[in-house]
């Protein structure tokens, strides 16, 4: 079995198989094998060298007085000329030697070799390439069926789909195509990426290899939209106001992205850049055309109306509407482009009105903060804890937080003390305690002669307790009162 051994070792270092994959496909083999000559592989123990520079094959079979499947069983006389120490009921190994297998039996085996090593190939090609998907790749033209195009990209072939190819692009045999990957598939032949020339993220990925700006996050693609071979429309913003992201986009005299569009095969590229309010991201999407103002007819329905001049309306609406139907993808609102002149014949006051109304009576009123009085409304709070509190009477927020400062609840078993500090935490970072104004009894301010009587205390002449005008009698020491009003 030594040549199965090189073969082994051929199909690991060479090959690029992993040393279980071929394990498991010679295994495989050799049971087909073993199967096609005894007619079941039940039995069939096949066993590696540590080192692997050899394989057996052996037949595990029962050790009975009286054979009725010779395949199985073994008669106990038979057993002990192999091993003297078995018994009935043992089971025994017996090494069979494949060469002993008939041709069908090879062919079958053969068979399963190469059923087993093209799975492992498949596997180990998707293996390669699944985290792949979303990166540009490089191949050569190989032929074209029915308008898809095949490309040779080394290892795997890749197919270039008629609705993922730009439409003014021709290709040649041998010639350079790079392409995007979408998609990967499993073949008879190995595995094949589906490739993309028309996606936007094809733009993206080729405009991010030629900005650092975009590499290092200072400058952000914000969408990207395209109609392949003609117009793509990219908005871009950045994180540093000193850094200007249409300019970093087409560099030092228009060179990075000049490179974009030769890539691209010549399709004209709009970079502009993004902005949270519509009115501005609608101007700039509508270049190269200029906008003189925009108006929103509806929030809701995402309707607005651009006005530019009658020279630059042919540029706002572009070739065949191609302009403004990207503007429209890219700020996801319908745009209706329209002469001042045609504008003027529009009533836009009643719209006009009512924006200036909602801009200045509408102003959001502060949201009043939430009551939350029991456990269980507790933003992330664990509903099964909040269930066992509210069993051991602990519902109320207030009630918890005061029994948790005191420690009342270190004594409840259904709870741990880490689900109690949870829930504790979550209080203290989402509640906040306010303490009722006690009413007052009277509105009325008290007057002086009140606030007199109310400070006027008497006391004892001999002892120097405190008394009261109604007493006769000290309640201390007994002396007698007599109380004098003074003459006015």
């Amino acid at each position: 079995m030594s040549e199965m051994a090189d073969a082994i070792r051929e199909l690991t270092q060479e090959k690029g198989f992993s040393l279980d994959s071929v394990k498991q496909t010679i295994e495989n083999t050799l049971r087909a094998a073993y199967k096609r000559t005894f007619g079941t592989a039940d039995n069939c123990i096949v066993t590696f060298a540590d080192d692997m520079s050899d394989v057996t094959v052996a037949s595990r079979k029962t050790i009975v007085d009286g054979v009725y499947d010779p395949v199985t069983e073994i008669e106990l006389e038979d057993a002990l000329k192999l091993s003297p120490e078995c018994e009935l009921g043992d089971e025994i190994d017996i090494v069979v030697d494949p060469k002993t297998f008939d041709r069908s039996a090879v062919s079958v085996g053969k068979q399963e070799t190469h059923k087993g090593l093209n799975e492992s190939f498949k596997d180990k090609l998707y293996n390669e390439y699944k985290d792949k998907v979303g990166e540009i790749i490089i191949g050569y033209f190989q032929r074209e069926y029915n308008g898809n195009i095949y490309v040779d990209l080394g290892k795997v072939e890749g197919v270039l789909p008629k609705k993922y190819q730009s439409p003014r692009e021709v290709y040649n045999k041998n010639d350079r195509i790079k392409a995007f990957i979408v998609d990967l598939k499993r073949i008879s032949s190995g595995l094949q990426l589906v490739l993309s020339r028309s996606d936007p993220k094809f733009v993206q990925s080729i405009l991010e290899l030629e900005v650092p700006e975009i590499q290092d996050k200072t400058v952000e693609i914000k969408k990207i939209v395209r109609d392949a071979g003609y117009r793509t429309k990219i908005a871009v913003s950045t994180t540093k106001e000193d850094v200007d992201p249409v300019g970093s986009c087409v560099g030092p005299k228009g060179m990075r992205i000049q490179n974009v569009i030769r890539e691209l095969e010549g399709e004209k590229i709009d970079v502009l850049r993004y902005s949270d309010d519509p009115v501005v991201f609608i101007k700039n999407a509508l270049s190269p055309a200029e906008v003189n103002r925009v108006v929103i007819l509806d929030d809701e329905k995402k309707t607005a109306l651009a006005i530019v001049n009658d020279e630059q309306f042919s540029v706002a609406i572009g070739k065949n509407g191609q302009n403004v139907r990207l503007a429209n993808r890219l700020c996801d609102w319908s745009i209706d482009v329209k002469t001042e002149e045609q504008a003027a014949e529009m009533d836009l006051t009643e719209i006009t009105t009512r924006r200036a109304q909602e801009l200045f009576t509408n102003t959001a009123a502060p949201a009043e903060p939430e009551e939350i009085s029991v456990i269980a409304d507790l933003p992330g709070v664990n509903q099964e804890v909040a269930a066992k509190l509210k069993e051991a009477g602990y519902e109320d927020i207030e009630k918890f937080a005061l029994a948790y400062e005191n420690g009342e609840l270190n004594g409840l078993e259904s709870v741990t003390a880490e689900e109690l500090e949870e829930v504790s935490k979550i209080v203290h970072n989402t509640v906040e305690f306010v303490e009722e104004e006690e009413e007052e009894t009277s509105e009325v301010a008290p007057t002086e002669e009140n606030t007199a009587e109310e400070e006027e205390e008497y006391f004892c002449p001999e002892c120097g307790a405190k008394i009261t005008l109604d007493m006769t009698h000290c309640p201390s020491c007994g002396v007698e009162f007599e109380f004098e009003e003074d003459e006015e």
